[in-house]
Formats: structure tokens, sequence, C-alpha cells
């Protein structure tokens, strides 16, 4: 049978490891974040674990650049290749750029961010990617049986800014209605000057018979100056009727909610 080369890509995740036992990644944080003064270092560190039972991992760290799209979705790009990239400032031993691990072996790995003096631009927030790719796939099988060959890649958000005081604001602008898809849209501006993540809680009454129901909660993230929509589905067999949905956007302490609520009808 005809082999195939499959690679698996997880990004993102507290302890990344493929679903296979046959190999694996487990990489921690799964973020890092710098703040400094132009022309200061700064440096954090990752710790990479051979996750596989009994593969030794030869394994490649390189830089990248990401950004979010209008639904806070991930999307990749070359190193050095978006104006907020921080990815030319970052710093990683050359030893430290292509090493292996034996089956259950840890390696903590120093990253580094030199912003250079010369930076007076009113960049809030700038980012890259570091990633761990392993080099060397192995043999596993398929749901169905095929052989396949395996390798795993990791990714660690990298968050730069400068040490200057923050400040979280959201705003939203908008929520709407969308009777086609029956989901509600939200629409939300991050002001402040500082990366933000938090929860949306959305709750539903009906007001005919004042029912209410609690939907699944959503988690987001933002940088300073993006405009996001959030999608917000409508529970399976929801009666007809007028509906008030309520959203709190609760993205820090007491005092940092955002709040909305849309009157619609549902049919």
């Amino acid at each position: 049978m005809k082999e195939k080369i499959f690679f698996q890509f997880l990004l993102f995740t507290l302890l990344t490891s493929a679903v296979t036992g046959q190999t694996g990644i487990s990489v921690s944080p799964p973020r890092l974040y710098f703040e400094s003064a132009p022309g200061q270092s700064k440096t954090g560190s990752i710790v990479i674990t051979n996750a596989s039972s009994k593969n030794r991992l030869e394994l490649a760290v390189s830089l990248g650049d990401w950004d979010y799209d209008l639904r806070g979705e991930n999307m990749m790009y070359p190193a050095d290749s978006l104006s907020l990239s921080c990815a030319g400032w970052i710093g990683i031993r050359r030893e430290d750029t292509y090493f292996s691990l034996e089956p259950g072996e840890k390696r903590e790995i120093d990253v580094s961010i030199s912003p250079p003096q010369s930076v007076t631009d009113s960049i809030p927030v700038r980012t890259a990617m570091l990633y761990v790719t392993q080099m060397n796939p192995v043999d596993d099988v398929d749901e169905k049986g095929g052989k396949i060959k395996v390798s795993v890649r990791s990714g660690v958000k990298l968050y730069y800014r400068k040490n200057v005081p923050g400040e979280r604001k959201l705003e939203i602008c908008d929520m709407q209605y969308d009777k086609e898809n029956r989901n509600i849209h939200l629409f939300f501006e991050n002001k402040g000057n500082i990366w933000t993540d938090g929860i949306a809680y959305t709750d539903l009454v009906n007001t005919g018979n004042g029912k209410k129901e609690t939907l699944p909660h959503v988690v987001f993230y933002t940088l300073p100056g993006y405009r996001r929509e959030m999608v917000i589905p409508l529970p399976e067999g929801l009666s007809d009727g007028k509906y008030v949905a309520s959203v709190i956007m609760d993205y820090g302490d007491d005092n940092l909610l955002e709040m909305a609520e849309l009157t619609f009808t549902y049919e």
C-alpha cells in the first residue's frame, strides 16, 4: 500500500500533544508576554517535552508572524511580513534552534526580545509566532489502517508592548440577529492599548413566557485597535417567539464589563 505523508498542525494549547501515541510535542506556556522600553532586552522561556512513549524527536525552532481576522481566527504569515511584527527582534540561542529529545525528555529554551532604541512608532502591541516542528516523521496508521507518516508542529504566540501604563477597554459597536442562519452577531472593538481576552456570556429571555436560557459562553482574544465580529449560535429547538438577548463581556475585574441587549423575533 502506498504511504502518504500526514502533518498534524497543532497550535496554542497549554500542553500540545498529537492524538496518536506514536509521536507528540508538549509546549508550555502557549503565550509569552514581553514588556520593556525600546533598547531594553527581556527574556522568557518555554519548556518543550517529547510526549512520545518510544520515538526520538528531531525538533527545529523557527519564527513567523500571525494575525487575527475579523472573527478572531488565526492567520499565519512569514516572519517580518506584517507591520506589527516583532519577529526580527526575537533571539534564540543557536543550540536551541535544532535539537533532539528522547521519549519523555524535556528541554527549556530561552526566548529573548531586543526592541531597538530607535522604535518611535505608535503601534501599541507587536506580535510574532515561535514554531516547534518535528523534522523526523514517524510511521503510524490512520483510522482505516492505512500507513501514514506523522509529524507534529506546535506554536507559541509572542507579544511585545512598551512598558507604559496599560489600558483595557472594549466597546460593543453593534449587535444583530441573523435570521437566515439563526445566529447573533456581536461587533466590538478594542479601544485600549494592550492585548485583551475575556469571556462573553449570553442569556435569552422569551418575552412571551418569561423562560430564560443561558447559552454556552464564548472565550475571545483581541489586540488594540482591532474590530471583531463574534458569532453566537442560537440553540437547536428554540421555540418561536419574541426574545431579548443579553450579552455581558467580562474582560477583567468587576469594573471591566461591557453589556448589550437585542430584541428579535425567532420564527
